[in-house]
């Protein structure tokens, strides 16, 4: 392995361990990549605080075994220092890794070249990352699998695109019979006539699927179970919602407007930036950005902007 080219990942990695003493956090999180000697991680971090590994592919699970740490796996796609954290975090608390309150610290720094990246928060007290503060558990009438599926999907779809080109979609999970009173009919649904167990997400074989409908227009619904309703579906909620941020259109107008209306969670995938974003009870809770070329290349320093 090559050595890093940061030399402050030691100091860190110290600093880090002394935050989650100090604060007391349940859990360090550290992208493996990130991470060039593993046991020296380990031995900083002390119970009661628990250290998770962040995995990317089956080699960086094998390295996590290998220092007997549990690991948590993520898809391998290239986003910003921030991106990096909210994905993974929000998986881990689709998991149950984590849950509302929780303290944690996060290492996370660009592949191969070392820790660079330090954070600690609150779950639900931190503007950019969750804005779930006195709402329901995330996915309380959802299966965890089922959203986490949905979010790796955007996720791929945001990373690849489809056939070189980018994709833009909104997925909209549980609640569905309230959903589709405000879907409007008329619109061809390619899942008509397949049984419950051939149009369930959680099937390996409808990734593909998806994704290649997704280049189509309109929305998919979905069960809390996983099963798909419809895609290519047009949403015409009443409600009003607050003003959305600037630059955001009409897919993620009908997202906010949807979980305002309904008991439902919706995950949009913008086609111009390629941020994937989730939504509930009429909010944004989290926008993972996919990182600038620029920012592949030539790394800089992370800035984390205040509410």
């Amino acid at each position: 392995m090559s050595a890093p080219e940061t030399d402050f990942a030691g100091p860190i990695i110290d600093a880090a361990a002394d935050v989650a003493k100090a604060v007391s956090a349940r859990i360090l999180f550290a992208y493996v990549n990130a991470v060039h000697d593993l046991a020296i991680l380990k031995s900083a971090v002390k119970p009661p605080t628990k250290l998770i590994l962040v995995c990317r592919n089956a080699e960086e699970e094998v390295r996590a075994r290998q220092v007997s740490v549990a690991a948590m796996s993520v898809p391998a796609f290239d986003l910003t220092r921030m991106g990096q954290i909210k994905m993974a975090t929000l998986i881990a608390f689709s998991q149950q890794l984590l849950k509302a309150g929780d303290v944690f610290v996060f290492l996370t720094g660009v592949a191969g070249r070392g820790i660079d990246t330090l954070l600690t928060m609150r779950v639900g007290e931190e503007f950019e990352l969750f804005q779930s503060v006195g709402q329901p558990q995330l996915t309380e009438h959802i299966r965890r699998p089922v959203f986490e599926r949905v979010l790796r999907l955007a996720l791929e779809l945001a990373h690849e695109g489809r056939e070189g080109k980018p994709v833009g979609t909104l997925f909209v999970i549980g609640d569905h019979r309230e959903v589709q009173k405000y879907c409007l009919p008329g619109r061809i649904n390619p899942f008509k006539g397949y049984t419950e167990k051939e149009r369930n997400i959680l099937d390996d074989s409808m990734g593909d699927s998806v994704k290649e409908i997704a280049k189509l227009d309109g929305a998919f619904i979905l069960k809390g179970n996983g099963v798909i309703i419809a895609a290519c579906t047009t949403l015409r909620p009443s409600v009003a919602t607050e003003p959305l941020p600037q630059g955001l259109g009409s897919r993620h107008a009908a997202a906010a407007a949807i979980t305002a209306t309904t008991r439902s969670i919706a995950i949009s995938l913008s086609e111009s930036t390629g941020d994937v974003r989730v939504w509930r009870r009429g909010t944004m809770i989290t926008e993972i950005e996919k990182a600038p070329r620029v920012l592949l290349d030539h790394p800089v320093p992370l800035a984390i902007k205040k509410p």
